[in-house]
């Protein structure tokens, strides 16, 4: 299962954020790409952090965003040592409190901090734990939003691997290509078929 990205077009009665940011063209987007990033992951402590090829493997995920080329790019963060590996990078990161229950969460304060004056109108949430996703899945995320009765836009992919159908490391999503019902960690009356 690939949980790449989660892109939110942030326009009137959209319940995830309930801050108003009008989206006067959505063919006119302007994005804002967000990443959340925190060191206490029960699976992988200090996982932003990991050295890969000489880099954090948090600055992959920023570069990888900067590649899409869809708008700026900010790391969401719960410490210093990620915001000082990503400022040594040439990001941008801001701290955000370290017990929000989810990335989402972590974005949301992010966003505030980032755009008081509602600049963006789109969020683009990449998930900061990818080093190898492909810019181009990035981009393809924002393709949905241009319908205006789309609010919302998750990439995934049909899962193949038998093992990752009960791992709880894998994000389910439950639903139709066209329309999600759900997600989860667990296994799923969906994945198990």
């Amino acid at each position: 299962m690939l949980k790449p990205c989660n892109t939110y077009n942030t326009a009137p009665n959209e319940t995830f954020f309930p801050l108003y940011r009008g989206l006067a063209d959505v063919f006119a987007m302007n994005p804002l790409v967000l990443i959340p990033a925190r060191m206490a992951s029960t699976r992988l402590p200090g996982k932003p952090l990991a050295d890969i090829g000489g880099l954090p493997m948090i600055v992959h995920v920023m570069h990888r965003a900067k590649e899409a080329d869809v708008g700026d790019v900010v790391v969401a963060t719960d410490t210093s040592a990620i915001v000082e590996a990503i400022e040594a990078h040439g990001g941008r990161a801001v701290i955000t409190k370290p017990d929000h229950p989810s990335g989402s969460d972590r974005i949301f304060e992010a966003l505030e901090a980032v755009d008081p004056t509602a600049r963006y109108d789109t969020i683009v949430n990449v998930q900061g734990d990818l080093p190898t996703l492909d810019a181009q899945a990035i981009r393809a995320s924002l393709k949905p939003l241009h319908n205006p009765e789309v609010t919302l836009a998750t990439l995934a992919t049909e899962i193949v691997d038998e093992a990752e159908r009960t791992n709880p490391n894998v994000v389910k999503l439950v639903g139709t290509l066209v329309s999600s019902q759900a997600s989860a960690r667990a296994p799923t009356q969906a994945s198990t078929r």
